[in-house]
């Protein structure tokens, strides 16, 4: 069975991200997330004990880790490894479009 990654996306509008789990298997997750103009909560850091490899696929996002003193611009086909336990938060994705993230999580070693 095949499948486009950019089919049935949510209205731009949406007030929610949109998470897909594409393929879930032991020790290995591929979702789609869609963003329409969402960012972390004030104050909030995810701080996960598995890595993430991260592709932006379309739109425009701040990615900012805790250790950084300025946030990360991406745009479509930046990518990038998160090490287990590196404190990072989503601080914009560009409000009125879809941005669309593919990210691989697996285990990995604390930061």
């Amino acid at each position: 069975m095949s499948a486009n990654l950019f089919d049935h996306l949510p209205p731009v509008t949406s007030s929610d991200e949109e998470f897909t789990t594409l393929l879930g298997e032991p020790g290995l997750i591929v979702q789609r997330i869609v963003s329409t103009g969402q960012a972390s909560p004030p104050g909030f850091w995810y701080d996960q004990a598995d890595a993430e490899w991260v592709l932006l696929l379309e739109g425009e996002a701040l990615l900012r880790f805790a250790d950084e003193s300025a946030a990360r611009h991406l745009y479509p086909g930046d990518h990038l490894d998160i090490a287990a336990g590196r404190k990072h938060r989503v601080e914009w994705t560009k409000p009125g479009t879809h941005t669309v993230w593919l990210a691989v999580h697996r285990p990995g070693q604390a930061a």
